[in-house]
């Protein structure tokens, strides 16, 4: 009853779609976490459902440093949204013949939105999402029309999120416009602040210094590949490929081995195990960790009493690496027991992620 109460009150709040506007110049995580973050702040506190993100890169004529080419722009955003479920990429602004007024174009709902929300009859508004800093750019002279800032926050409203010891509220209170219309105002604190900025990124890279876990792994290599922002540095390499699935079965087999004990082992209904897997995961604690990985399918390099059996053996003999650097790619499938070994060499996986990377 609870959950229908829940669902039918989500279904009854206003809705409201965030567009984040900027260079993007590449892209940045923090970019990307705003949305998050401001999607959490309006669940939690229940006023509004957010059904979507919009990430609207700036026109190349904007002509700010640093600024890479709109098409290259769109390409490294489309890689880091890869993971995402509700945000995408608009071009339209990329697309104009010279630099528009911020939102100006997006009157209309964007095409991607699924078809139960777009024909909803209740309105569906755009709000700007921002950091602080855009905030305080509304002040600065000849940077925006005192027009397009009444407009933007009287007919769509701000979401600023902002870190811990800022001060917003002052700098609406110093602004005419801003307090008229703050009630369109949303201001939401980070309190996980990431710094890591795109000049500092650009930077990083015309210093040859890695940017790796600064940015996403598909962006980097997209830079690497096309020289963006007179990059130099020698750690750009791409990342490796997981069988994502698989590595969430054996590190879920692994967690029950370490948490259960045989007292604790439930009914196969309420684990949704097998007999056998139950026996596999008796068999796992009361052998040593590492031991845990090798029954479980994962296999160490360089570990000779990892192989399973003979056959494996011979089959890894087989497709043993011919150099240093190189790796045996594992596959588990259904049963345990299977496996379909290859050797993948450094050079096959910078070829697979190339290929990934032009497909954008």
């Amino acid at each position: 009853m609870s959950a229908f109460i829940e669902e039918t009150t989500n279904r009854l709040l206003p809705r409201i779609v965030l567009i984040a506007c900027g260079s993007f110049s590449p892209p940045t995580p923090m970019h990307l976490r705003m949305f998050e973050i401001a999607k959490d702040h309006f669940e939690v506190n229940g006023t509004h459902k957010v059904v979507g993100g919009i990430v609207s890169p700036t026109h190349d004529g904007y002509g700010k440093k640093g600024l890479a080419a709109a098409k290259h722009r769109c390409a490294m955003i489309k890689l880091a949204l890869q993971s995402s479920s509700w945000i995408r990429l608009s071009d339209w602004e990329t697309q104009q013949d010279d630099v528009t007024a911020t939102m100006s174009g997006y009157d209309c709902l964007p095409g991607w939105l699924p078809a139960n929300l777009r024909v909803r009859k209740d309105p569906v508004q755009l709000k700007l999402l921002c950091g602080a800093d855009m905030l305080e750019s509304f002040g600065v002279p000849g940077l925006w029309s005192d027009a397009d800032i009444e407009d933007i926050v009287a007919h769509h409203g701000l979401v600023v999120v902002t870190r811990s010891g800022a001060n917003p509220e002052k700098f609406i209170f110093d602004s005419d416009v801003l307090t008229k219309y703050q009630r369109n105002i949303t201001l939401v604190i980070n309190w996980v602040p990431n710094d890591v900025s795109s000049t500092v990124i650009r930077r990083l890279l015309a210093r040859g210094q890695s940017v790796k876990y600064l940015i996403n792994d598909m962006v980097i290599e997209y830079i690497r590949q096309n020289g963006l922002f007179q990059c130099k540095t020698k750690y750009l390499s791409p990342p490796l490929e997981y069988n994502i699935s698989n590595v969430l079965f054996l590190n879920q087999q692994y967690i029950n081995a370490q948490n259960l004990s045989n007292e604790q082992i439930l009914c196969d209904d309420d684990h949704h195990m097998v007999k056998t897997d139950l026996l596999l995961v008796k068999n796992l604690m009361h052998s040593n960790p590492l031991d845990n990985c090798r029954s479980s399918g994962i296999l160490c390099c360089g570990d000779k009493h990892s192989l399973m059996n003979k056959q494996l053996e011979k089959t890894l003999n087989k497709n043993k690496p011919s150099a240093p650097g190189q790796a045996v790619q594992v596959i588990a499938a259904q049963s345990s027991a299977e496996f379909i070994t290859t050797s993948v060499s450094p050079n096959d996986e910078i070829n697979t992620k190339k290929c990934k990377v032009a497909d954008v």
